[in-house]
């Protein structure tokens, strides 16, 4: 008979207690894996943000606009290596309610600066060469059934043509992919040109600059080069690193990743004392038994060892079964809402789950192993 057979059989003894431990432990991870990859999608837009890459908005609000001669001045700084303008259009296809990420650029120029959008060279061709084509992410396209040569009309909230109409006629040029998994492919784009010859306002304004530095060393010197060259101008700006913009940006919604770790951490919490107390009662119920196996020569290190164990192979199986849950429902959220930002079960999501579930197995079993380490045999028989 072995330690581990041992193991088993007391931690099988009463199904139902191991089943309601073990689901407790399941709700935990499950909670933990799904809300940890939406975390991980939402902070995406910082993380995967290049270091060699700035944005330039209006000095008092990003919604106020830039003039588009300010493309030409910046792509001269020293340490530039590409700019583009983008502008947003505040796009929706059919139904007003659901808005797309839509932005005018110029084409050339935005693929030099965001190289994470990934095109065919066909696509990348007849896209630049089409004056009414724009590019849509796989995500986006996917969503409404796009696919390259369609006809689409796109309305926009903001916008209007010079005849009065809020829509725009465009050719499905490419659909592109992200540069990596995590890669959010929910946008869409457009020429700037055409855009700007036929809105009916605001013509020959932008929104931001996206700019590319020859070296990440230079971001500092590139920034206050462009500041200083547009201050006490009417139209005052600041550069920032895109990893700043982005994060800003989403700060702007609320403190997401605050009440993300509040959830997990209330979870937790309530399952560690579950568990916990369910760990306790077992051992102590098992008091004679283990009074027992040390007369008859256990050693109170080994006995020590298997109730640890135990706690740990509870945690094992609990959240690993919560983590494959987590790893379904996010595939599934992805798969029916490709609107969102890719979810992902990361290999860091995994070993710090790995790390979770260990650590729940020692902060549980601990106290009743050392319970059990420190039981005086008679004292242990006095109370039976």
């Amino acid at each position: 008979m072995t330690d581990f057979y041992i193991v088993w059989k007391n931690l099988t003894r009463k199904p139902l207690r191991l089943f309601l431990t073990l689901f407790a432990t399941f709700i935990a991870f499950t909670i933990y894996g799904t809300i940890t990859a939406f975390q991980v999608a939402w902070d995406s837009g910082v993380n995967l943000a290049a270091d060699d890459r700035l944005v330039t908005v209006n000095k008092i609000n990003f919604t106020q606009p830039l003039p588009v001669s300010y493309v030409n001045k910046v792509r001269a700084v020293k340490g530039v290596a590409a700019v583009t303008q983008m502008n947003w259009f505040g796009g929706y296809f059919q139904d007003p309610r659901k808005q797309l990420v839509m932005m005018a650029v110029d084409a050339p120029s935005f693929l030099e600066v965001y190289d994470q959008v990934v095109l065919t060279p066909k696509e990348q061709e007849a896209w630049i060469q089409d004056r009414q084509g724009l590019i849509a992410g796989e995500a986006v396209a996917r969503t409404y059934g796009w696919k390259v040569g369609d006809h689409i009309p796109v309305n926009s909230n903001i916008f209007s043509q010079k005849d009065g109409r809020t829509a725009w006629d465009f050719t499905i040029d490419g659909i592109f992919k992200g540069k990596t998994p995590q890669t959010d492919t929910n946008s869409v784009y457009f020429h700037y040109k055409y855009f700007n010859e036929t809105k009916s306002f605001g013509k020959d304004y932008i929104g931001f600059l996206g700019i590319r530095t020859t070296d990440p060393k230079l971001n500092e010197q590139v920034i206050k080069t462009v500041d200083d060259m547009f201050a006490n101008t009417p139209f005052e700006t600041q550069t920032v690193p895109e990893k700043v913009f982005n994060k800003g940006f989403i700060e702007q919604i609320g403190n997401i990743r605050l009440i993300l770790t509040s959830v997990v951490g209330a979870a937790f919490f309530i399952i560690l004392v579950i568990v916990g107390n369910s760990m306790v009662l077992a051992i102590r119920e098992r008091t004679g038994e283990i009074a027992v196996m040390k007369t008859l020569g256990f050693q109170s290190g080994r006995l020590f060892r298997m109730i640890l164990s135990e706690s740990m192979m509870l945690a094992l199986l609990g959240g690993g079964l919560g983590l494959s849950a987590a790893t379904g429902l996010t595939w599934l959220i992805t798969s029916k809402m490709p609107q969102m930002p890719p979810l992902l079960m990361t290999h860091s999501i995994v070993l710090q789950s790995l790390g979770f579930m260990l650590a729940m197995g020692l902060l549980t079993g601990i106290i009743p192993a050392v319970n059990a380490l420190r039981l005086n045999i008679i004292t242990a028989f006095s109370r039976q």
